[in-house]
């Protein structure tokens, strides 16, 4: 996956964006074996998903919040 652009991310639905943060936790998640086995061949890409879904979460957060406020 290549790194993302929060530009891009913003243009996505809530269904697209909350497909994409399965995906992240799923690769997060086999990355954490990765890194403890010391089989990962690429540490840096943890840190990069990482920020990936803290943008994809405030993406979602702050479409929540201009709906709530739209009430």
């Amino acid at each position: 996956m290549a790194k993302y652009k929060p530009k891009d991310l913003k243009t996505k639905t809530t269904d697209e964006l909350k497909e994409q943060l399965k995906l992240l936790r799923k690769e997060q998640f086999n990355l954490r074996f990765q890194v403890s086995n010391g089989q990962s061949e690429n540490p840096a890409r943890f840190n990069l998903i990482r920020k990936e879904i803290a943008c994809i979460k405030t993406i979602l957060n702050s479409v929540v919040s201009t709906k709530d406020v739209g009430k």
